[in-house]
């Protein structure tokens, strides 16, 4: 923590007290031994404290944990762009009243206060005597939002947030649901600027009185689908649907869903690769969905490996989309203008994808989107700004030419025609054939 010097070799190593960029220095911090006292308090209390502060930080990663004082870049702003998702701030100060207000500003910024201000005191020797006592005050808050309130991003078009859960054992779930009109006004109308407000607001209405419904009313299907097929290891790596609400038509308007948080030991790029096609082979051929939004967006890293989210544009492999109009112009336009179909139209062009498989995926919901997709980010796995520290990643690595190589061979076959690769499985065995062959090399 700039401006206090560490005498506490745990605290000092795990690099907590130094992850915040210095700002106003005119404010008095509570002294280094208070600070080491309430990092130790909050040890003792709290398990996942006690893994936020054991953890290794980084300032150029997302943090699971982070704590300031007054002396620091303290504000909402500065913090929550350092923040992985459903992480927990900590500020610390001798002025109750500081406190306070700052609490309000981070509930009012994308946060939930997870322990209202309150203080512990520290006295002679350490030992909290009334009257010879100081008070540290403090807050914790955890970023419960994926982007600040007021601003807009085309990466999230739901209003998604983390919330709490009566459930001791999942105190904190997902929570979607269909946007407002209000919101997507203000959204369509930053992106188009140049179209009439009528006519932005016919579009919105659309979309919330139709199209977003009628996605998340599919998505919560396809959470259930998951949950009944896959076997209980796999269940675990995709979300679970725990609860729903529906308007009057019977459409999805609520969703909420365990909470898959990035976190565990870092995978290699190798094992990152393996998990990934593994789980794919899964859900395309035990629970027979094809995601079709396969970017590392939609990737999460936790205790039970790597996961799949947001299965609002799945589909299943035997559905005939063609008996739902409204179906079927969504999915003509999302297999025209996703980002995935941009690249595989734009790589089909210039030489980089040859396999016929893969191609004639293009503007098709097909299992090959996924496939296609997963491959590619075989080469980029630390895209993802979340999943940076989770994936060990050396490009020069003898793994990673290895994994390069058979990306080639998925994408450019020798013989396009006749590919190798013709399905997740596939990929799967041939990754497992690099696994042995890299084991054998090392022996």
């Amino acid at each position: 923590m700039a401006g206090v010097k560490v005498q506490d070799r745990a605290i000092a190593a795990s690099g907590l007290l130094d992850t915040m960029p210095s700002g106003d220095r005119t404010e008095a911090a509570p002294p280094p031994q208070q600070v080491q006292r309430l990092l130790a308090h909050l040890q003792r209390d709290s398990a996942e404290c006690r893994a936020g502060i054991a953890a290794r930080t980084n300032s150029s990663l997302l943090a699971d944990f982070l704590i300031a004082t007054p002396q620091e870049a303290h504000l909402p702003q500065d913090v929550f762009p350092r923040l992985r998702w459903g992480g927990l701030y900590v500020f610390a100060s001798d002025r109750r009243r500081q406190v306070e207000q700052l609490a309000r500003q981070f509930e009012a910024s994308g946060f939930a206060l997870e322990t209202h201000p309150t203080y512990i005191r520290s006295g002679y020797a350490g030992l909290p005597i009334p009257l010879l006592s100081r008070k540290t005050h403090y807050f914790i808050a955890r970023k419960t939002q994926l982007v600040p309130p007021g601003q807009y991003t085309d990466r999230f078009t739901y209003q998604v947030q983390l919330a709490r859960s009566p459930d001791p054992k999942e105190p904190w779930v997902v929570h979607k649901r269909v946007p407002s009109l209000a919101s997507v006004v203000a959204r369509l109308s930053r992106k188009f600027p140049e179209i009439p407000l009528d006519v932005i607001e016919r579009r919105a209405r659309k979309f919330t009185d139709k199209v977003f419904p009628t996605f998340l009313t599919r998505e919560a299907a396809f959470l259930m689908i998951l949950q009944e097929r896959l076997p209980s290891g796999y269940a675990r790596r995709v979300p679970r649907a725990i609860k729903v609400e529906k308007d009057e038509r019977g459409f999805v308007q609520e969703l909420w869903m365990n909470w898959l948080r990035n976190g565990g030991e870092p995978l290699s790029q190798l094992e990152f690769a393996h998990q990934s096609a593994d789980l794919l082979r899964m859900v395309h051929d035990i629970a027979r969905i094809i995601h079709l939004d396969l970017r590392l967006d939609n990737f999460v890293i936790t205790n039970h490996g790597v996961g799949f989210v947001d299965f609002g544009s799945a589909v299943r492999d035997d559905e005939n989309l063609s008996v739902n109009p409204l179906l079927g112009s969504l999915f003509e336009e999302l297999m025209r203008t996703s980002q995935i179909q941009r690249m595989l139209n734009q790589m089909t062009l210039s030489g980089h994808v040859t396999s016929d498989v893969i191609r004639h995926s293009h503007q098709k919901v097909d299992k090959a989107v996924d496939y296609f997709y997963l491959a590619v980010q075989f080469n980029y796995p630390r895209s993802n700004p979340d999943l940076i520290d989770l994936i060990r990643y050396d490009p020069q690595s003898e793994e990673a030419q290895q994994l390069s190589l058979l990306n080639a061979e998925i994408l450019r076959p020798r013989d396009p025609a006749h590919p190798t690769f013709r399905s997740a499985k596939d990929i799967l065995h041939g990754i497992e054939r690099l696994q042995l062959k890299l084991k054998r090399r090392h022996k």
